[in-house]
């Protein structure tokens, strides 16, 4: 009598088997969880259907974007807004201007809006790297008279205010005008306007912006002047390199270089009335002005622009290099250099745009 022997299951074959079950139902349901997550981040922030103005400026790129948007609070997660935008190829869709958004809407309402560019009407923006004689002129274009705005200008309406403790007697608003839009009725005054934009400088120079500023051995009032620098020389589509240039123009003046910045000679070439609007910097360069720093040691003495918070984190958190030069090609592209050899090479190679937030 023959005896039957049944073969054992292989019991390493039944745990491989069981793994990748286990695999299996861990892969599809993380993926759910994560589809969960990604769509309960487009929901609206809150019911609340207040307006708030965010101005998306020309230039930002898409981080830059969802980043204001959090920061304004009309979206939940910078990351799925921005996976959305993606989703639906919409990034070269988004169009820089001044919107009116609410906390109610959805991530899809928000990309709706502003790819459609329905922008805010009834605003006065302030734009950024801006003198103050182009911010005259946007508030008369706006409906101002001359004679309302170059009262409200005059500093001395201000006095006390807390973003001017650190400008100088005698000193223009130059550089203080922070660049936002300001909603404004038939009885908004240029003073009022003013003032809320002095209110949104104060709010950038934070006691941590202003020690780290002093950290670099500048006054405020310096930092500042430097800041405005970077706002004309690189575009806020380059952070990083707004902080590279920093340390440059900081090492440079901590040396006793000269700044060498085109951007400081143009100024002064525009506001003695040598250059015109349209004409080319290049050829002013070498004007003789207190502000041209081709010619004259240590820092203009006020700011040339108007300066947004980047310009100014540069200066207050430059990057550490032994950089001494830079070029911003005409390809918009800020490449930097440690030697007069090397950054000669790069004009040769990339050209030169004198003024790269044209870019």
């Amino acid at each position: 009598m023959k005896l039957s022997i049944k073969k054992m299951p292989n019991r390493w074959s039944q745990l491989a088997l069981v793994s990748v079950v286990v695999i299996a139902v861990l892969g599809i349901g993380g993926v759910v969880l994560a589809r969960h997550v990604y769509n309960d981040n487009l929901k609206p922030v809150a019911t609340n259907q207040s307006s708030i103005t965010v101005t998306i400026p020309s230039g930002y790129s898409l981080p830059q974007i969802s980043k204001l948007l959090k920061e304004k609070k009309v979206i939940r997660s910078e990351w799925a807004f921005r996976q959305y935008v993606r989703n639906n190829q919409a990034d070269d869709d988004i169009k820089a201007g001044t919107y009116d958004l609410s906390p109610s809407l959805t991530t899809q309402e928000i990309v709706s809006i502003i790819t459609e560019g329905k922008i805010k009407t009834n605003l006065l923006t302030i734009l950024p790297g801006k003198r103050l004689d182009q911010i005259r002129a946007a508030f008369i274009s706006n409906g101002f008279s001359a004679s309302d705005v170059d009262h409200a200008l005059n500093p001395a309406l201000y006095a006390g205010h807390a973003a001017l403790v650190d400008k100088p007697s005698g000193a223009s608003l130059e550089g203080y005008l922070y660049p936002d839009s300001f909603e404004k009725t038939s009885q908004t005054s240029p003073e009022e306007i003013i003032r809320q934009s002095l209110d949104q400088t104060q709010k950038q120079l934070t006691p941590d912006i202003r020690n780290s500023i002093s950290a670099q051995g500048l006054s405020v009032y310096q930092g500042i002047i430097l800041a405005s620098i970077i706002e004309k020389e690189i575009p806020s589509s380059q952070p990083e390199a707004r902080r590279e240039a920093a340390q440059v123009f900081i090492s440079r003046y901590k040396s006793g270089m000269q700044l060498g910045s085109d951007v400081t000679a143009c100024y002064g070439a525009i506001t003695a009335g040598a250059m015109k609007e349209g004409q080319n910097c290049d050829d002013f360069v070498l004007y003789d002005s207190a502000y041209n720093t081709h010619l004259h040691p240590g820092l203009p003495p006020t700011p040339i622009s108007n300066v947004s918070a980047s310009s100014l984190s540069a200066v207050a958190n430059p990057t550490a290099t032994s950089y001494l030069f830079f070029v911003a090609g005409k390809d918009c592209v800020t490449r930097f250099s440690s030697t007069l050899d090397e950054h000669n090479a790069l004009i040769q190679q990339y050209g030169l745009s004198t003024e790269s937030n044209s870019c």
